[in-house]
């Protein structure tokens, strides 16, 4: 988020760049072999978002009650721990994800998300959720520190 922040400073141009290149290098660096972390949406602007089968539910019930859940965490099959945090839309965001862009964001979205879903979005909806999953070894190193 202070990536995307600092980018929209200079116009929403250069905020779409920080999702589509920058994001995805900061979830890649922050991300190992026992956790990792990424971004995943109902309404998806970048396909390598997609969500894991346990973050769908969690996707279902957030965008039903928008605002009313914070952040949740869920055992997964493997072992594993799932956190979310819901994102929700505040009025920067929609210069990119409202429902009235302007010809340059549009022509910069489609350069990078030619699929995209993420627009018609209003101040205060369901924009998706932040994640992190822990491999079950790190919850067990986490354990034995407590």
């Amino acid at each position: 988020m202070g990536a995307l922040t600092e980018a929209l400073q200079d116009g929403p141009e250069e905020a779409i760049e920080v999702c589509a290149v920058v994001a995805p290098e900061i979830a890649a660096e922050i991300s190992s072999a026992e956790v990792k972390v990424g971004r995943t949406s109902h309404k998806l602007r970048n396909p390598e978002n997609v969500p894991a089968n346990w973050m769908e539910p969690l996707l279902t019930r957030y965008a039903a009650a928008p605002g009313e859940i914070g952040p949740d965490v869920v055992r997964l099959e493997h072992g594993g721990v799932g956190y979310v945090e819901p994102i929700y839309v505040k009025t920067p965001c929609l210069a990119c994800h409202g429902s009235e862009l302007s010809p340059a964001v549009s022509s910069r979205i489609a350069e990078h998300y030619p699929h995209d879903n993420a627009r018609g979005f209003a101040e205060g909806d369901f924009r998706g959720l932040f994640w992190v999953e822990f491999r079950e070894e790190r919850v067990d190193a986490y354990r034995e520190t407590e």
